[in-house]
């Protein structure tokens, strides 16, 4: 493994009046892993990822995408760099299709003059697109992939989130609670993807509560606390009993391990 991060932040630091939500906080992402981040509820994870995805404009500090300096005025921007997120409130349309879902803001046009001069969409291309990519996560359980997904159940509005993300991620792929709606075989779809991702050579952020999907696909555990990262453990090492207690101030992090 590289030891050049490919996702990096050094002193992080946003302030909403008197609530600090992030504090000098840093964070590292390495080439070909699956990076999980947990904290306790207040504890500043989604406002670090949102930070590093340029949904949060952070008062000041320093983010980096492979070596370089970045400063992300939107998600957009992020996307467009490689990095793709499934945030825990899901980015999703209710009104329109699965298909429109997945290609949502990168819609295909039809090649010929007809998409040129009436910028028609390719619906046939995009439909076939939409349903190789949720066959692959396995959660394909959706006989039209053209309706609404609005009368979809919460995990399959999830499982349509998460195709999206692993289909266009091309640097980064960050998942907020990702199993957190989907029953057990959904959510074993969604670890062997993350698996999957993996073994192709993308890395993936994992923020979860979930210590046991935690504990089974990591290769390091990121430890938030206080608005800051307080430690980064092997999960191999420690066991889940250690992660919550150092997460909850109850343990002291590990010396060797501290950040």
């Amino acid at each position: 493994m590289s030891t050049e991060p490919i996702l990096q932040a050094r002193g992080l630091n946003k302030r909403y009046g008197r609530v600090v939500a992030l504090d000098n906080a840093d964070f590292d992402l390495m080439p070909n892993e699956i990076l999980a981040v947990i904290g306790d509820n207040g504890a500043g994870k989604s406002t670090l990822i949102k930070a590093l995805t340029g949904a949060v404009i952070p008062d000041f500090g320093e983010i980096r995408l492979n070596g370089q300096p970045i400063a992300f005025k939107s998600p957009i921007d992020a996307r467009n760099r490689g990095i793709e997120t499934v945030y825990q409130n899901l980015a999703v349309s209710p009104a329109l299709s699965i298909a429109d879902n997945l290609f949502l803001g990168r819609e295909k046009r039809r090649d010929d003059w007809i998409g040129k001069i009436f910028r028609t969409l390719d619906r046939g291309y995009m439909q076939r697109e939409a349903r190789q990519k949720l066959s692959e996560l396995g959660l394909l359980t959706i006989q039209n992939i053209n309706q609404p997904v609005e009368t979809l159940s919460g995990g399959q509005r999830q499982g349509v989130a998460v195709a999206r993300a692993a289909a266009f991620g091309s640097r980064v792929v960050i998942l907020d609670e990702p199993t957190a709606a989907l029953g057990v075989k959904e959510s074993r779809k969604v670890l062997e993807l993350m698996l999957r991702l993996k073994a192709r050579g993308l890395p993936i952020v994992l923020i979860s509560h979930n210590m046991p999907h935690v504990f089974e696909v990591a290769d390091r555990i990121h430890i938030h606390r206080l608005g800051k990262r307080i430690a980064v453990i092997d999960p191999k090492k420690h066991s889940m009993s250690d992660a919550v207690a150092i997460m909850t101030g109850a343990m002291a992090p590990p010396a060797a391990e501290a950040a």
